[in-house]
């Protein structure tokens, strides 16, 4: 398995986003991500979550293992609810 190619779903929620609602929920972002994979057959979906991390910082547990993964050559695509997910004021 450790050759096969994934597909990481990654999820992360700050603080100040749970302000928000409920519509940036971490539930709500994996259900997004994993409909998108199975609608696009995406290989191998593997959620990397941060649950309550600012996106101003990338030493992000779920990013950094997520980004491991992607050095390691195994990664097919990263799925993201939206661009700020990844990372805030730097993209």
């Amino acid at each position: 398995m450790r050759n096969e190619k994934i597909t990481p779903l990654y999820e992360r929620l700050s603080r100040d986003d749970e302000l928000q609602g409920e519509s940036n929920s971490i539930s709500n972002q994996k259900k997004m991500l994993e409909d998108f994979a199975r609608r696009n057959g995406l290989p191998n979906p593997t959620h990397f979550t941060d649950d309550g991390v600012s996106g101003t910082r990338f030493d992000r547990p779920g990013f950094l293992a997520m980004m491991e993964e992607v050095e390691a050559g195994r990664v097919e695509a990263i799925v993201i609810k939206d661009m700020s997910r990844l990372g805030r004021d730097y993209l």
